[in-house]
């Protein structure tokens, strides 16, 4: 018989500013995990490792069939606390296996030695020039255009620490030469100045050149989004999500670095993404179960009081079932077709096994003011009727007590944004942990907010993906997150680049 050809070996991944793993899993699930190893992760949110680190573990404990372990069924679910999981005979040798490539460590200079010596150990056997890839997002605050108005008039914002954080990405980049690096940042980023001179110029100056031009190793930039080996504007780094299957316009400054040495012959193109048909936030979102919000304060709060309120703010709708709270897990079931253009998205999104039982983990409403729940309502009728309002169109009786609301120019005009059922959402922000009112539900029956899975599946988490911490840090880590759905995409163009073109996910 023919001798069957030797499996490639994975290639290495090492995640920095890993978050909750929204690169991590783009990476680690291409190939059913065949192609990529990520082999080190490096976070300092408590939340965000305990949740890289379930995940983590999740996979090591999944079934061949692709099932997942009755005991993460049990974490999903709300049976399991996270520290009973972890302690479980079944997960506690997995979790300390896992846990030893998901690092607790705040990247800056002043942790280099304890970082270099992680991922030294993690690359060891590669040697010099070794083909492994490095992921990763410096925290993007400090760029963010949200982020640069709120502290217009800081004097210490120029010294914010967070403007510097990148260097640390390409302190990795000098010293252990990954021969594919992916880097991502907030838009905003491209017009950010820092010194007097424009950021990004000198990002992209240092990337080519990192510790300077005869210190460091040369690296070729590529773009997600043309087919061309030059990229002469900075806005061609500019990966929009919309285009490639994920229901929400998020724009993102994602750049490829090609180590020089590292020999492509794949066509100058290839690592540009291919467009997908667009995804919509009904695609996504119409089979997750109604729920209802608590009234706030909880004192308040019953199902009866909730009636009269909706009843108060759209009329005699007592016909309609009161939903329930929802909670850690809420059972469904699935739509009766799905559009062609969000079939490969819903099944990423959902559990592998056909006949498993459909429910929803995470998925609970939080608790809303009397006049929230009335202006959630009436703006999501009118979102609904085709009319896309604003914060002014609110009647005078629900109008909130906020300064300039009738200037000429009022800040924040799209504070209370219902999002709309046949286009893809806003962008999902970190914002979310603290009110929703730029999510508003578009069912205004159901007047709320989104909740933790709505909104890990507008950012195209699969749905059996939990979030350690409380709903705040769940909501954080989300919003904080690139969407996994667009980096598989990424992971795919980068396996090709290393394999000469072959990147079939099989």
């Amino acid at each position: 018989m023919p001798q069957q050809p030797a499996a490639r070996p994975s290639i290495p991944v090492i995640d920095v500013f890993a978050g909750p793993g929204g690169l991590n899993e783009g990476f680690a699930s291409f190939q059913d995990g065949a192609a990529f190893d990520v082999v080190g992760s490096f976070e300092m949110d408590d939340a965000s490792i305990a949740t890289l680190t379930t995940r983590a573990t999740q996979r090591l404990l999944r079934r061949p069939d692709g099932t997942n372990h009755p005991v993460h069924e049990g974490l999903l679910r709300g049976q399991l606390s996270l520290e009973t999981f972890t302690s479980h005979h079944a997960v506690r040798d997995r979790w300390d296996q896992a846990a030893r490539h998901v690092h607790k460590v705040e990247l800056g200079p002043d942790t280099r030695d304890e970082s270099d010596a992680l991922i030294s150990a993690a690359l060891e056997g590669l040697g010099a020039n070794g083909r492994w890839v490095l992921i990763g997002g410096p925290p993007c605050q400090a760029y963010s255009m949200a982020g640069r108005s709120r502290r217009k008039h800081d004097v210490t914002f120029e010294s914010d620490k967070k403007h510097f954080l990148y260097r640390e990405y390409l302190h990795i980049i000098e010293k252990f030469k990954p021969a594919v690096f992916v880097m991502e940042n907030v838009k905003g980023m491209l017009s950010t100045t820092h010194g007097g001179s424009g950021l990004f110029d000198r990002i992209q100056h240092d990337l080519k050149f990192p510790g300077g031009v005869f210190a460091g190793q040369r690296y070729r930039l590529r773009s997600l989004t043309v087919h061309s080996k030059s990229v002469q504007n900075p806005r061609d780094f500019v990966v929009r999500s919309e285009h490639h299957g994920v229901p929400q316009a998020r724009h993102r400054v994602i750049m490829i670095g090609i180590r020089e040495d590292v020999h492509i012959v794949a066509p100058d193109g290839w690592a540009a993404l291919a467009p997908s048909p667009k995804v919509t936030l009904r695609d996504v979102l119409q089979e997750l179960p109604a729920v209802r919000s608590r009234v706030s304060p909880r004192s308040a709060d019953s199902p009866a009081r909730w009636e009269e309120i909706r009843d108060e703010a759209l009329g005699d709708v007592r016909g309609e079932a009161t939903p329930s709270e929802g909670g850690h897990w809420v059972s469904g079931r699935r739509q009766v077709e799905d559009r062609p253009e969000a079939r490969k998205l819903l099944s990423w999104l959902r559990p592998q096994a056909p006949d498993a039982e459909v429910g929803f983990a995470q998925h609970e409403a939080r608790a809303h003011m009397q006049s929230d729940l009335l202006r959630y309502a009436y703006l999501a009728d009118k979102a609904l009727r085709g009319e896309r309002p604003k914060v002014q169109d609110l009647p005078e009786s629900l109008r909130p007590a906020h300064k300039n609301l009738d200037a000429d120019v009022v800040p924040f005009a799209d504070r209370f944004r219902v999002q709309r059922w046949d286009h893809p959402s806003s962008t999902v922000v970190a914002h979310l942990s603290k009110d929703g009112h730029y999510f508003i539900h578009p069912d205004p029956v159901q007047m709320r907010s989104i909740t933790v899975r709505e909104a890990a599946r507008l950012q195209t988490f699969p749905d059996d993906y939990f979030f350690a911490g409380n709903r705040t840090k769940q909501f954080q880590q989300v919003g904080n997150a690139v969407p996994p759905f667009l980096a598989h995409q990424i992971a795919q163009r980068v396996h090709g680049l290393l394999t000469h073109g072959d990147s079939s996910d099989a």
